[in-house]
């Protein structure tokens, strides 16, 4: 084993195959950046490309690439609030919030640090671990992915803060999302609409994007301030040196969360939008002073990001060795094995072994390349945080309606977008938790797909085996592990010193206001689902009619509590409510906050409505350029020259090099010729 790894070094040290490896490197930190693009985009770009090229070529070029897309992610997550991928959705909580204090640069430094420490930890454990792994990964079968869809789901506790229960219920309403789309056992229609784009369920992407990007968005527009609030302060100028030293001083955090990811990244079926989530969640369990986690901790961005590079390596594990692909981009990267004639299996592990082990060197030499640049620019990218709203705004907005139409090249794509982003504004200003509705739109249908094998294999008795009554044991303990330690806490001061005198409790009624009625209105939407799928058969409607009505049950109990509350006495304390992000510094007053929020969201839907008239490309030229000349009041020339360069750029990268398929508009179908005439555009 030693002689094939220093055989594989050697190999993969070969000048041209260092600079093809370069180059995929810098396509995906491109396209991490980019939000909605990742790594599958890049493989299936590049795949076409290594038909000709020898096998250790083509894996530094495709590993390259798709090794530091979770890399670059962590720019538009820190200071857009914009995940670039959906597994940087965990790093905007905290990465954003310093950006908003003028500390984007400290953010940089630690996240790149710690990406590197987590992609060369991920790559030593697929090098120490992948030939006595094999048992272990065999063992692992449906029913054993069912116990960590459901450990998934109860971090959906800890996501929520203070606020458990709207947690629980928005995690309902995301379990609903996964289950639109054809039932895969019986082919039955579950609340499709008479849509043929929810036909084949609804894509992560545009729902992330809008979820978490697009209120970010609206908030900028609402503010009409740039990202860092504080540009006074030193932290944009080197400080990213200080985020090293974070990440230094962290180190077990870092090795915590990185051996995290990487275990959970050779599970297959735990995806990349899971991990973050779960290792940021296992941070804030563990660690000291949690409080501050969400409003700008460092912490937050070193656990996800350690993790999110860490699961790379650990995505490679079941690929190489069984052929058993941990993901969608791993999917495709086992087509290129295929073409290059190796075979995943034990010829990886024996005929092979120098291929799999400069897949590993190949690994940890691209996260270090993807630190480096992303280091030596991060300042560069850091005063992009004190950029003009009005010129960064309707460039991210053009970005992000690419980014997501992208996910099935169809107008249902920016129609969710569009729908999910006012849903997430909304969430966020009424101090609803957004991340457990991406957990539950994640591991609902997975949930779903390994219940019903499960219980055609093992029956009942999939519950007795080992390891998933460890997982679930685990699970329990995330669960009421806060209940018990609270009750601990309570006695313990009980028994200790004086306590303040409780007051009596008091009910009271409160008045029916903006907050009940949202609680109502999602209180209603379970129980038309419900009322929807009474017809289904048994097996199609089993999943759906449970997280319906589980959403429901959430709901009631939290519009009685909206309209209801108790005064005094020892609950009261108890009934604060959290939210995923913390209030902004400086309030807008209200009517201002509805009447941008109103104005941002009228032009994104306009934009819609004149993409499906002209088509995309035409209609975010006409969008940048006025939404940056009318609403923020930027001049002539700049919003005209925003909108040129904007526009030329995301053809050539969107139309000419990606080959997107645009759908049609309507003056496309009017005039055929004239669609014909722009290349397919219209």
């Amino acid at each position: 084993m030693l002689n094939a790894a220093l055989h594989a070094f050697v190999i993969v040290m070969d000048p041209m195959r260092l600079l093809t490896m370069l180059g995929g490197v810098i396509l995906g930190l491109a396209l991490g950046v980019v939000p909605g693009l990742g790594g599958i985009v890049g493989l299936a770009l590049l795949i076409p490309f290594t038909y000709h090229i020898d096998g250790y070529t083509a894996f530094a070029l495709l590993l390259g690439m798709a090794a530091v897309t979770t890399v670059s992610d962590l720019i538009p997550a820190v200071l857009f609030g914009v995940p670039g991928t959906v597994g940087a959705a965990a790093t905007v909580i905290d990465g954003h919030q310093m950006a908003r204090k003028g500390q984007a640069a400290r953010a940089f430094g630690a996240g790149y640090m710690s990406s590197l420490s987590g992609g060369i930890f991920g790559a030593l454990l697929l090098a120490l671990l992948l030939p006595f792994l094999r048992t272990l990964v065999m063992y692992v079968g449906s029913a054993e992915l069912l116990a960590f869809c459901i450990f998934g789901l109860s971090m959906i506790a800890v996501l929520s803060g203070k606020a458990p229960l709207k947690g629980l219920a928005v995690a309902s309403f995301g379990l609903m999302l996964s289950l639109v789309g054809s039932d895969p056992q019986t082919g039955t229609l579950r609340w499709t609409f008479g849509s043929f784009y929810l036909w084949d369920h609804l894509p992560l992407v545009p729902v992330a994007l809008g979820i978490f990007a697009i209120p970010e968005l609206a908030d900028m527009a609402i503010e009409r301030t740039s990202i860092a609030r504080h540009t006074d302060t030193p932290a944009v100028s080197g400080s990213q040196w200080d985020g090293i030293r974070d990440a230094m001083r962290h180190w077990w955090l870092v090795l915590r969360c990185s051996g995290l990811g990487a275990v959970l990244g050779a599970v297959p079926g735990v995806g990349s939008a899971v991990i973050d989530w779960m290792a940021y969640a296992h941070a804030l369990r563990t660690e000291k002073n949690p409080e501050s986690f969400g409003r700008g901790d460092i912490r937050g961005v070193i656990a996800a990001e350690s993790s999110n590079n860490a699961k790379e390596g650990g995505h490679l594990i079941p690929t190489i060795a069984f052929g058993m692909p941990a993901g969608a981009s791993m999917a495709l990267l086992l087509s290129a094995f295929m073409m290059h004639g190796f075979t995943p299996g034990p010829e990886m592990l024996t005929k092979h072994l120098s291929v799999t082990y400069a897949i590993i060197w190949t690994l940890a030499i691209a996260h270090m390349m993807g630190a480096v640049i992303c280091l030596l620019g991060s300042r560069l990218f850091a005063k992009l945080a004190t950029v003009r709203v009005g010129v960064l705004l309707p460039l991210i907005l053009a970005i992000l309606f690419l980014g997501a139409f992208n996910a099935s090249m169809s107008w249902g794509d920016i129609c969710s977008l569009v729908l999910s982003g006012a849903f997430g504004w909304i969430m966020k200003r009424l101090d609803w938790p957004r991340p457990p509705l991406i957990l539950g739109l994640v591991l609902g249908s997975m949930c779903e797909r390994y219940y019903f094998i499960s219980t055609e294999v093992y029956g009942t008795g999939f519950f007795t085996r080992p390891i998933v009554l460890v997982v679930l044991l685990a699970a329990l303990w995330v669960v009421i592990g806060p209940t018990v330690r609270g009750g601990y806490r309570r006695l313990k001061n009980r028994n200790g010193a004086d306590v303040a005198p409780r007051t009596k409790a008091r009910w009271a009624v409160r008045r029916f206001d903006h907050r009940s009625l949202f609680a109502f209105v999602m209180m209603l939407i379970p129980a038309a689902a419900i009322w929807s799928a009474r017809g289904w058969n048994f097996g199609a409607r089993l999943m759906p009619m449970t997280a319906a009505s589980a959403a429901l049950l959430f709901c009631v109990l939290i519009f009685l509590r909206q309209l209801v509350t108790i005064e005094g006495g020892a609950v009261a304390a108890a009934t604060s409510n959290a939210h995923d992000l913390p209030q902004h510094a400086e309030p807008v007053p209200a009517h201002l906050v509805r009447s941008r929020g109103l104005r941002f969201f009228l032009w994104i839907t306009g934009g819609l409505a004149l993409g499906y008239g002209i088509g995309l490309i035409p209609a975010l030229f006409v969008l940048v350029m006025m939404l940056a000349r009318f609403e923020f009041a930027e001049r002539w020339r700049t919003s005209i020259l925003m909108s040129v360069v904007a526009s030329v750029i995301l053809w050539a990268v969107f139309d000419r090099i990606f080959a997107v398929t645009w759908s049609p508009s309507i003056l496309g179908n009017m005039v055929p010729a004239l669609r014909g005439a722009t290349g397919g555009l219209l």
